[in-house]
């Protein structure tokens, strides 16, 4: 079944009692930082010219995964080269998403517990959050060091819905990457996948999420009606 619109009758009618959110190209508005950092890592490590569209479906691995993957040999010197530019960027790049933190106050005020769930680890997780504005209007629940498996695994999605107590089917998982839909469908958990990030629309509706949203006015009516 082809996932509904937000601007159609979508299953969270009722609201649900928690809504996880990914941070990259979801609630932070990253995207570009985390493309420039591949590709100053690969050139500056190996002399590799990465592509920008292949760098954006990486977002949302580990680093570790994605190093290891692409390079092995060199995973380590790349993480670090990665890690330096990232870090030298974060304040002048990392952006908030226009209306995302608005739809953040709205779920609190309708008694809707949010939480960040992230592959980046928790300390720069938490800087990103602070550039995009949001780090006062959820908390991060899972980074990097908080599980060993990582999305497209659960593990993430399920220490998530722990930490709150609640059953993953009463909570969503929002995210702009076909592993966010993969994660939440393992976890049980309905999904809601945003175009505004790293994610290529046609992809993202492939993997079957429950609904797609294309801006925050569209997220705020699939979650609150």
């Amino acid at each position: 079944m082809p996932a509904a619109t937000a601007s159609a009758a979508t299953p969270a009618a009722q609201h649900p009692s928690v809504v996880l959110f990914d941070l990259d190209g979801t609630l932070a508005n990253s995207i570009d930082l985390i493309v420039a950092a591949y590709q100053h890592a690969f050139a500056s490590t190996t002399g590799r010219v990465v592509d920008p569209v292949l760098a954006r479906t990486w977002i949302g691995q580990t680093l570790a995964q994605t190093f290891v993957r692409e390079d092995a040999m060199h995973a380590c010197q790349l993480e670090a080269a990665y890690r330096g530019y990232n870090e030298a960027h974060m304040d002048d790049m990392v952006t908030g998403y226009p209306g995302v933190a608005d739809v953040l106050r709205d779920l609190a005020a309708a008694g809707v517990r949010t939480g960040v769930v992230t592959a980046k680890r928790r300390h720069v997780a938490q800087w990103a959050m602070r550039c995009a504005g949001v780090d006062h209007l959820t908390a991060l629940v899972a980074g990097m060091e908080d599980t060993a498996a990582h999305k497209p695994d659960p593990a993430p999605l399920l220490h998530a819905c722990a930490v709150f107590g609640v059953e993953p089917e009463a909570a969503w998982y929002v995210g702009d990457a076909v592993h966010d839909i993969e994660a939440a469908r393992a976890a049980g958990m309905p999904s809601i996948a945003v175009t505004w990030g790293a994610g290529v629309e046609s992809a993202l509706v492939e993997a079957g999420p429950d609904v797609v949203c294309h801006d925050a006015a569209g997220l705020r009516r699939a979650l609150l009606g």
